[in-house]
């Protein structure tokens, strides 16, 4: 039953998202809300999101595929897929937000590897190959001894662009609440938070109820999310008391949006409240330990860090690098209050909903999860 509302959910998101990409090829960037002071709008903040999640899901793909960690047997082909999904749906976020995507290719035929944007183009699409490569021989009847070495590859690749978007914003002098110098150690421990919960929703709505390793599969993820929040919590404590500190910064300012601003019930409600405490509460009680319950846990934790990614790109560019900037000059993009635009919310909703039934398509009609029994899962 749940399965079948997810595919009706993903089938309306993606209806509502053609009209979307009609109006955003039709007319361009004409009906977005971001323009030349807000550069970078919703989806940016979607293209982290989402390559954050392939980037995790990929860590722990190897925890089966790499390591042969006897309880995550099976596993492994799981999180690829959801790396296989997530990663191109974070391309296209980011490609829609391009003001000429079809320049994209000068950036393979004439790159400047000093740029850190660059390196991300080409380690995104080396990992993208990557991801396929590892499927298709974990997907093999035999096992291939190229295997592990590729996604050797693949985790050190990782690894290395969960902390290439964090430099991305990091090397932003002018944006002084990006430009501190742990901005892109939290990445990684961002996008394995991301990893996790998506592999929770997976194991507790899709995997088969008696498999014997579920309920200590759903015990370990549930406490290893509890951690990386926590972790996360830690972050999220030294920025913001670091910031307000400083009272008079840049910094202190873009923390005030987002606490007190119009940004301030996303923070409170969203990412706080759904997104960690109450994940942290409920994951904390065996009893609620169950795959519907863990699943859920897991949908709140991603909600809730896809309102981070927003809120750490959303109040930096609000404020003017130079003072009086805003009243200088005036027109339907000249200016540094942004709220998405129906036009980026319906692509969004197409982006969201494409992802979904991608992921329900392959849990359908590939075997990702190693089934001891002919039963299926919880969400059948």
């Amino acid at each position: 039953m749940l399965k079948r509302l997810l595919y009706l959910a993903g089938a309306f998101g993606l209806l509502i998202g053609l009209w979307g990409l009609y109006d955003r090829f039709t007319y361009g960037h004409m009906h977005a809300n971001y323009g030349s002071y807000v550069v970078w709008g919703l989806w940016v903040a979607l293209y982290m999101f989402f390559a954050g999640v392939a980037t995790g899901t990929f860590m722990l793909a190897t925890l089966d595929l790499l390591f042969a960690l006897p309880l995550f047997r099976g596993t492994g082909r799981m999180a690829l897929w959801g790396s296989l999904v997530t990663l191109p749906a974070g391309l296209a976020a980011i490609g829609l937000d391009l003001g000429h995507l079809d320049r994209v290719w000068k950036v393979y035929v004439q790159p400047q590897f000093g740029s850190v944007m660059a390196q991300l183009v080409w380690g995104y699409t080396i990992l993208l190959g990557i991801i396929i490569i590892s499927l298709w021989l974990s997907l093999r009847p035999q096992p291939s001894r190229w295997l592990k070495p590729v996604m050797v590859v693949g985790l050190l690749l990782a690894i290395f662009l969960s902390g290439g978007i964090g430099a991305l914003l990091g090397i932003n002098q002018s944006r002084i609440s990006w430009h501190v110098s742990n901005l892109p150690a939290q990445f990684p421990v961002f996008n394995l938070t991301s990893g996790v919960a998506l592999m929770l929703i997976a194991i507790g709505w899709f995997g088969p109820q008696h498999d014997p390793r579920r309920p200590q599969q759903l015990h370990v993820l549930s406490i290893a999310l509890v951690l990386l929040l926590l972790v996360k919590g830690y972050y999220l404590w030294t920025d913001v008391s670091q910031a307000l500190y400083q009272n008079s910064s840049h910094s202190a300012a873009a923390i005030n949006l987002v606490l007190f601003g119009p940004y301030g019930w996303a923070f409170w409600l969203l990412q706080l409240g759904f997104g960690m405490l109450l994940p942290i509460l409920v994951l904390t009680i065996p009893t609620a330990r169950t795959g519907f319950t863990a699943g859920l846990m897991g949908v709140c934790v991603l909600l809730g860090l896809v309102v981070a990614r927003a809120n750490i790109i959303f109040p930096a560019l609000s404020l003017p690098e130079l003072k009086g900037l805003g009243d200088a000059f005036h027109g339907p993009h000249l200016s540094f209050t942004y709220s998405p635009s129906l036009m980026e919310w319906a692509v969004t909703a197409g982006i969201v909903g494409a992802a979904t039934i991608g992921f329900l398509f392959g849990i359908d009609r590939l075997p990702l999860l190693n089934r001891t029994t002919q039963t299926v899962g919880t969400a059948d």
